[in-house]
């Protein structure tokens, strides 16, 4: 039985030390910050079309360039990346971009993307494969996102096999953000199929975690919070959870 209070108290660090931690490094900005101001001057010339900024961006994601975590010169890569929904910005404003998906005509799109938003990139950058089986290095990225992908794992094996292999790849210091769906708020209206499969309040069939899970995996990989875990319950339908954590810096090491 996983001791939540405990958790809480061992994991949620000061933001005051999170943000320390996570705050933007020189030689991250340099590159990409002619490229941003570029991107900003453009926006302010015109009347803002956010559509065309920021494409469809999980909002949650879009609070993170908000706080400051995620600045222009950083390596991000979006496991999972779908047609590259999350990306628009990022492609715009100076980051090094990467993304992996199973699906061969989604990668395609999100090469399409690139090209068109930032030629200079490597197509090789976006590849076809799963989150869980990855060719990129360990730590090779300052920012890794996870948007609604944790959610369709078969099993617990799988779920875990993404995590670790994401938490592989992410930087010491660095940023992992994950939007996924969760039992949390809405226990009483789902209906267990099998572990953790649910079937929810809208018909769909989700892997769901808690936050006993959350929290219990973020203390074995010694995440540090940058802010508590934060759930949105849509009309007792379904509930979505955005969990954030940085990698630890492990002291005299390299953090691997």
């Amino acid at each position: 039985m996983v001791n939540v209070p405990a958790l809480q108290k061992r994991l949620l660090r000061p933001q005051s030390g999170a943000a320390r931690l996570n705050a933007p490094r020189a030689n991250q900005v340099v590159g990409g910050r002619y490229q941003a101001h570029e991107f900003i001057g453009k926006a302010m010339s015109s009347p803002l079309n956010l559509q065309e900024c920021f494409g469809g961006i999980d909002i949650y994601l879009f609070d993170q360039l908000l706080k400051g975590r995620i600045v222009p010169g950083m390596r991000v890569l979006d496991a999972g990346c779908g047609t590259g929904r999350n990306l628009v910005y990022l492609l715009q404003s100076g980051f090094e971009v990467f993304g992996t998906d199973e699906s061969s005509e989604a990668v395609a799109q999100t090469r399409l993307l690139a090209s068109r938003l930032a030629p200079s990139l490597p197509l090789d950058n976006f590849r076809v494969e799963p989150v869980e089986q990855m060719s990129y290095p360990n730590a090779g990225f300052d920012v890794v996102l996870s948007s609604a992908v944790l959610h369709f794992a078969r099993d617990e094996g799988q779920w875990q096999s993404m995590v670790r292999e994401m938490w592989r790849v992410l930087k010491p210091g660095g940023v992992f953000f994950a939007r996924l769906a969760s039992s949390i708020g809405i226990e009483d209206k789902i209906r267990l199929i099998d572990g953790r499969q649910y079937q929810l309040p809208d018909g769909s069939e989700r892997f769901l975690v808690d936050e006993a899970m959350l929290l219990s995996v973020s203390a074995t990989l010694e995440g540090v919070f940058l802010e508590p875990i934060k759930t949105t319950v849509v009309q007792n339908m379904r509930s979505m959870t955005t969990w954030c954590l940085s990698r630890h810096r492990r002291q005299g090491g390299s953090g691997e």
